[in-house]
């Protein structure tokens, strides 16, 4: 059996022991330091005495489907195609979501390991990442969203509700990110994987701040598990896709540009599409505002003329050229506009108001997508060993510190 394998120019020793890498969505550090302070994370406490806590960045736009892909490929988006959750299709000339695997174009650490003959497991929380997560994987890999019609042909395993002891969620719920948690639990105890990844969703995030009870209690649950994975020997790698902010005013009020509109005043509404790759099926949370917006101009001439008007909204950190944005945020240039519009901390980019619905949003906005999101934990149970590169880490990186680095 192969001993070391190569994915998209990176080397990973197989795992000799049991390694679950596990993507906390909308992880804001803040969250486990309040819950640790509050004494409701007694495992992440007493981790530091024997394990390693970092911090990394992850890639922009922070978003769930772009640091996941990363995350599983070891690669930014520029190398593996996936910008965001929403993309203007320039060869079919339509807004399409980016959840099917067509657009994936580099192969996964997932898949190539189980290709050298470990067995590899995946369970994440909404259905949208699973055929990504799951290219080329031979192996299990199921959503908790769709728990009840897994199957032995289709996903690696069968009868995984009544295993888990827990009915399916719904996908607005803390409970669905538990369902993923005991699933994996569920297969660390009888199908022994030697590589597992467990990615949640980030409901508990964007309704609650850190240190509030519900988030609290949110990282007590998770905290549990990650003892329990210990407890039975596994490594454990933890991260994030993403941070979170409050995207309100001072009274708490949602801090919403709607890009489109103001474009459409100043310039007509024939200059300018605005599209925002937060965009997926669940947006009862976050209305699909994120602070990472695109813009395609119809007009090239227009090019200067919109970047120093977008520039000069309050809200708006920068404004930058597709050439720009690729190589700052390393992002493929054909799956983003002419100019990307980044959102300051406490603002969210819109299209137009009358195409967000914001009557699910029964507690003030919390969303991401901007620079001020990158931050995020990189924590292992294990101490790091020998030399880790200098400099900047990030979320990405967490697969080669997990087999590469660790004692």
């Amino acid at each position: 059996m192969t001993q070391t394998i190569t994915v998209n120019s990176r080397d990973y020793r197989l795992p000799t022991t049991p390694t679950i890498v596990i993507c906390v969505d909308g992880c804001e550090q803040e969250y486990i330091n309040q819950a640790i302070q509050s004494g409701h994370a007694p495992f992440l406490a007493e981790l530091a005495n024997f394990g390693t806590v970092l911090t990394g960045d992850c890639v922009i736009p922070s978003f769930t489907n772009p640091n996941n892909l990363s995350i599983v490929t070891g690669a930014p988006p520029s190398v593996h195609g996936i910008c965001g959750n929403f993309f203007f299709d320039l060869d079919t000339q339509e807004e399409v979501l980016m959840n099917d695997a067509k657009y994936l174009r580099a192969p996964t650490v997932l898949a190539e390991m189980a290709k050298a003959g470990q067995r590899v497991a995946v369970v994440t929380a909404k259905d949208k990442l699973r055929s990504l997560l799951g290219h080329r994987l031979e192996g299990i890999c199921f959503s908790a969203e769709k728990a009840d019609q897994v199957n032995l042909e289709e996903h690696g395993i069968e009868g995984i509700v009544e295993r888990v002891g827990m009915p399916v969620p719904s996908v607005y719920s803390a409970q669905l990110s538990e369902f993923v948690f005991a699933a994996g639990l569920a297969l660390l105890t009888k199908e022994r994987p030697d590589f597992m990844y467990l990615s949640t969703t980030d409901y508990v995030q964007h309704k609650h701040a850190p240190g509030t009870p519900e988030a609290n209690q949110f990282y007590a649950m998770m905290d549990s598990y990650f003892k329990r994975y210990h407890d039975e020997g596994a490594v454990v790698a933890i991260t994030a896709d993403h941070g979170m902010n409050a995207k309100t005013n001072a009274i708490g009020r949602p801090n919403i540009l709607y890009l489109q509109d103001l474009l459409d005043a100043h310039f007509g509404s024939e200059e300018a599409r605005v599209l925002l790759p937060i965009t997926d099926p669940y947006v009862v949370h976050h209305g699909a505002l994120g602070s990472f917006a695109t813009v395609y101009v119809r007009n090239a001439d227009r090019h200067e003329a919109l970047s120093a008007f977008l520039s000069s909204i309050a809200g708006v950190e920068q404004v930058l050229t597709r050439a720009q944005a690729c190589e700052r945020f390393e992002l493929p240039g054909d799956r983003i506009g002419d100019l990307v519009v980044v959102g300051e901390r406490l603002t969210v980019l819109g299209t137009a108001a009358d195409k967000h619905d914001l009557t699910g949003l029964t507690v003030p906005l919390r969303s991401h997508g901007g620079v001020s999101e990158q931050k995020v934990p990189l924590i292992f149970n294990r101490r790091l060993t020998g030399l880790v590169k200098k400099g900047r880490l990030r979320n990405f990186d967490i697969i080669d510190l997990a087999l590469n680095h660790l004692a």
